[in-house]
C-alpha cells in the first residue's frame, strides 16, 4: 500500500460515493415514474391534435412509489444522524 494513497478507504468512498451521488436521485426519478406512468396515444380531439389517455398508477405503483421515497427519506435521515453523531 502506498503511504500517499489509502485504497482501503478509496473505493469505500468511491462506492458510496457512487450509491447517494447517482442511485438516490435515480431511485426518485423512478418513484416520481411510477406515480405517472407513460400514456398511450389516444383518439384526436375537436381541434384536430391528438391526446394522450393518462392511466393512473394504480395500487401496486403507488406502493412501489411510497417505498422509494421512504428509501431516499430514511438515506437523508442516516446521512443526517451521521454527521450530527460525528460533530
Amino acid at each position: 500500500m502506498n503511504s500517499w494513497i489509502n485504497l482501503d478507504a478509496l473505493w469505500k468512498i468511491v462506492v458510496v460515493g457512487l450509491l447517494t451521488g447517482a442511485g438516490l436521485p435515480a431511485l426518485f426519478a423512478l418513484g416520481l415514474r411510477l406515480l405517472n406512468p407513460p400514456g398511450q396515444p389516444g383518439p384526436s380531439g375537436p381541434t384536430g391534435e391528438a391526446g394522450v389517455d393518462r392511466p393512473t398508477a394504480g395500487p401496486v405503483g403507488y406502493a412501489l412509489a411510497v417505498l422509494s421515497f421512504a428509501v431516499v427519506l430514511a438515506s437523508i435521515g442516516w446521512g443526517i444522524s451521521v454527521i450530527v453523531g460525528h460533530s
